[in-house]
């Protein structure tokens, strides 16, 4: 049996709901769609979250927590104007993972996030639909923006190294003596292309 918070709503609580989600903006690529995140992309993010494929994100979470992490991440729209979104294939629909902007307890400054799903790895997908979203981060106006990457995740910082991202290792030196002291930090440039 699905939990309650894991199911959808009905009447005007879902009018309410696809109202909210309009205002996250919509971003495509070539290949993919930047979507707001929907209650129903829950199963794709705890595939990933509760395997041990989150090993670079504090994981594997249990299902409760990885609920928690959906919900919070889906706040962050209502709370700083930017957060994450679904990425879905344009063909088809299907769920390929989340990236976007987030802001999480831990973090110093806005950061730049991406996973995908196992099937959707190893096509460049993360790549064209992380671009979109820092090219919409670079229009917002922030004053910095990082992503925060275990040290051992080479495919990650693969990604972030073609965005341009530098690492900055003067920034990790704020996280010695915390839970994260073994991050690193990736820090884009904020001006120019």
């Amino acid at each position: 049996m699905i939990p309650a918070w894991e199911t959808p709503p009905s009447g005007p609580s879902s009018d309410l709901v696809a109202a909210i989600s309009a205002l996250v903006p919509v971003l495509d690529t070539a290949r993919t769609r930047l979507r707001a995140l929907r209650l129903t992309d829950f199963d794709a993010w705890a595939e990933i979250l509760c395997s041990d494929r989150a090993w670079g994100m504090d994981g594997p979470y249990s299902r409760d927590e990885a609920y928690d992490e959906f919900a919070i991440t889906a706040g962050t729209w209502a709370l700083h104007g930017f957060g994450f979104w679904t990425v879905e294939d344009r063909a088809t629909g299907e769920v390929l993972g989340f990236c976007g902007l987030n802001m999480e307890v831990s973090n110093r400054e806005p950061e730049l996030g991406y996973f995908l799903t196992e099937n959707a790895e190893g096509r460049g997908l993360a790549r064209e639909a992380v671009t979109a979203a820092k090219a919409w981060a670079m229009t917002r106006g922030l004053p910095s923006l990082v992503s925060y990457i275990d040290p051992e995740n080479d495919r990650s910082i693969a990604v972030a190294v073609a965005l341009g991202a530098r690492r900055d290792a003067r920034a990790e030196t704020e996280f010695a003596g915390t839970d994260d002291a073994d991050i690193s930090v990736w820090r884009y440039r904020m001006e120019g292309p």
